[in-house]
């Protein structure tokens, strides 16, 4: 597979949950079932080892990097083999350099074609020193950058950061995540001034998914660019309305004139992403509000985190309530109920 080419065409990719017996321990049914489930959603990939599969996994007490990253690639294995199609493996890479690089050697082993690659760990060093680091790790497997909004430990990198990033050879993506569009417009900016077209831009703008993917951005004559797929938290849940919503923005994109509707729509999904990742408490129940979503459907047994006080907030649980009872076109209930205990099984 291409993967340069297959991300070009704007891909579904959601973030993939951790799922935890009522011990808190690795749950492999539920794991196993959520990984069929975003497979048969008709995704274009996946990410694991990310923000929603939890960072705690790689402490040495809890030792689920390597396990987790194994039963999902194995398990999307078995899935597309029954129905074989291209299928993008990304996992999470974290940690300093010398970690980074491990985890991108054991990602590459066991199959996965590129990593997200998490900036936390080194950004208290400077520009050109981040630049060096991802570049190493690049060494070892294709890369995306991921700009992490500074409200759950990201750091301001200006456009003068992500136009030396754009010149790293095996940088394959971008997922534009600082839920800030001065921000937004400083990568696609650094990208568009790159000239690099081997290079996609994909939203993780959770709070501005539908604008972002239709909008055309233009900085002048000639210099103009889209982000053209979405690698997202808000699609872990829902999926498979994620990817038909996907092909309707496709369609609306080869138009000269949008409607407004899709104003409407934005606002609704933004909405809906407020009530999961709890936006009201500055993200404190992101985690447990994917969870609590994919529990009412059936396909996690709890809500519970490695770490024991994430939990939803008050008045989360209510909201939820109140966005499947207003959104039901932005949901795929029908489709699981339909497949859940296929997938359990």
């Amino acid at each position: 597979m291409d993967i340069r080419a297959f991300l070009q065409d704007g891909r579904v990719i959601p973030a993939h949950p951790l799922a935890l017996t009522s011990e808190r321990k690795l749950s492999e049914k539920y794991m196993r079932a959520l990984s069929r489930y975003y497979v048969e959603s008709g995704i274009g990939g996946i990410a694991v080892g990310v923000h929603s599969t939890q960072f705690e996994i790689r402490e040495p007490e809890i030792g689920l990097y390597q396990p987790i990253l194994e039963l999902v690639a194995e398990t999307m294995n078995e899935s597309l083999a029954q129905a074989p199609r291209d299928f993008l493996k990304i996992a999470g890479l974290c940690g300093k350099t010398e970690q980074a690089v491990q985890e991108a050697e054991l990602a590459s082993s066991l199959g996965y074609q590129a990593g997200l690659l998490s900036l936390v760990a080194v950004q208290g060093e400077s520009e050109d020193e981040m630049i060096a680091h991802c570049a190493e790790v690049a060494k070892v497997i294709p890369i995306i950058g991921f700009y992490l909004q500074p409200a759950v430990g990201g750091r301001v990198l200006p456009y003068s950061f992500w136009r030396k990033f754009m010149e790293i050879p095996q940088v394959i993506c971008v997922k534009i995540a600082p839920f800030n569009r001065y921000q937004t417009i400083d990568v696609v900016r650094a990208f568009i001034d790159s000239g690099r077209k081997d290079i996609c831009l994909y939203t993780g703008n959770d709070d501005n998914i539908i604008v972002d993917l239709l909008t055309q951005f233009s900085f002048g004559e000639g210099k103009s660019g889209r982000i053209i797929g979405g690698l997202l938290g808000q699609w872990g849940v829902w999926s498979k309305a994620a990817v038909e919503l996907m092909e309707e923005i496709k369609e609306a994109r080869e138009q000269s004139i949008l409607s407004t509707e899709w104003l409407t729509r934005n606002a609704a999904l933004t909405d809906i992403n407020a009530a999961v990742f709890d936006a009201a408490n500055n993200f404190a129940g992101v985690l447990p509000g994917i969870h609590e979503v994919l529990k009412r459907q059936g396909l996690m047994e709890n809500t519970f985190c490695l770490d024991a006080s994430l939990k939803l907030s008050d008045g989360q649980s209510e909201e939820l309530d109140r966005i499947m009872q207003t959104y039901p076109e932005f949901m795929d209930d029908d489709f699981v109920r339909e497949n859940i205990d296929r997938w359990l099984s």
